[in-house]
């Protein structure tokens, strides 16, 4: 486990509760390891957002303590903040302004950037997003995933030690999505930490090292995306020619959930949920083929990040969250 001096972020029973009595963060304590591509999930209203903002000084936390690279926040903002690139709540952007000229304003902000190599470095982020063949368009004429792209272009003008995204992805197509995909996974390898918010269980899986899981304002967990996955059983998945005669004996041997498309049947087996003693997958089969079912195959499809999350929270994900 990493000492404290490796942890990016660091959480210790960090709160916050605004005006009215809602709970919105509740003692959270939350370590992103230096390096990682961390993944922060959570349903509608499960305190994501907040705590991002908390994380970079926008939020004063009710109680307790959070740390970025080291330092207490939000005390720290002045030194912590050049060393990192946020892309929050949507890209801010002058639609007036070119893209080029969008990314020359943020960088003039910055007291900390060298006007001499400004122009090099604005016109290095664009290449990087795949907007450099529209530098010169007016961003009010850019679609949602080009002046996404614009956004996180602006976080990648100096070389940042931590990058905070939260839907990076979002107005993407899927070329669009993969292209960022692959930038996050270069900006890891250089060693930049990224901490990714995501309704995208998908892009968690294939991106993030790391995940945390938030509900209700709390941590359910937080562990290596593999194993998250790993205590969860899969649905079980019956193809036969003979479906409805497969739902009635799986049905009748406890299977829940029960979904038919075509000659596919899958559900939801015994020992899925909490109180429920496991069932042998070998009886399941052998009770089929008593039946009179055609079994042309059958097992447990492997577990996605998605099948972790809803056992984990007890409902759907809400891409508002």
């Amino acid at each position: 486990m990493p000492s404290n001096g490796e942890w990016v972020i660091e959480t210790r029973g960090l709160t916050k509760r605004f005006r009215g009595g809602r709970l919105a963060v509740d003692r959270l304590d939350l370590t992103v390891e230096s390096g990682s591509v961390f993944g922060f999930l959570g349903p509608n209203g499960s305190g994501k957002t907040t705590t991002i903002r908390m994380l970079m000084g926008l939020v004063e936390p009710t109680a307790g303590t959070a740390r970025v690279l080291g330092r207490p926040m939000p005390a720290s903002v002045r030194q912590v903040m050049p060393e990192v690139g946020a892309l929050i709540e949507g890209p801010a952007l002058y639609g007036f302004l070119t893209g080029r000229e969008n990314l020359v304003r943020y960088d003039a902000a910055d007291p900390a950037a060298e006007p001499r190599t400004r122009p090099a470095r604005v016109a290095a982020a664009l290449d990087r997003v795949g907007l450099g063949a529209v530098a010169g368009k007016k961003a009010r004429a850019y679609s949602l995933g080009m002046k996404q792209r614009l956004a996180l272009a602006a976080a990648l003008l100096r070389p940042r030690r931590l990058l905070v995204l939260d839907e990076p992805t979002n107005g993407l197509d899927p070329q669009g999505m993969r292209e960022i995909r692959t930038l996050i996974r270069g900006l890891a390898a250089e060693g930049t930490t990224v901490f990714l918010s995501s309704h995208l269980l998908d892009e968690i899986e294939q991106v993030c090292t790391q995940a945390a899981v938030m509900a209700g304002g709390r941590l359910l967990v937080q562990a290596p995306v593999a194993q998250l996955s790993a205590g969860v059983r899969g649905r079980l998945t019956v193809t036969t020619p003979d479906p409805a005669r497969a739902v009635r004996t799986l049905r009748r041997h406890g299977v829940a959930d029960l979904q038919v498309a075509e000659e596919k049947v899958t559900g939801e087996p015994p020992g899925n949920r909490p109180g429920e003693q496991p069932v042998d997958l070998a009886d399941l089969n052998a009770a089929l083929v008593e039946d009179g079912v055609r079994v042309r195959a059958f097992g447990l499809e492997r577990p996605s990040l998605e099948d972790a999350f809803l056992a984990l929270t007890g409902e759907g994900f809400d891409v508002a969250g």
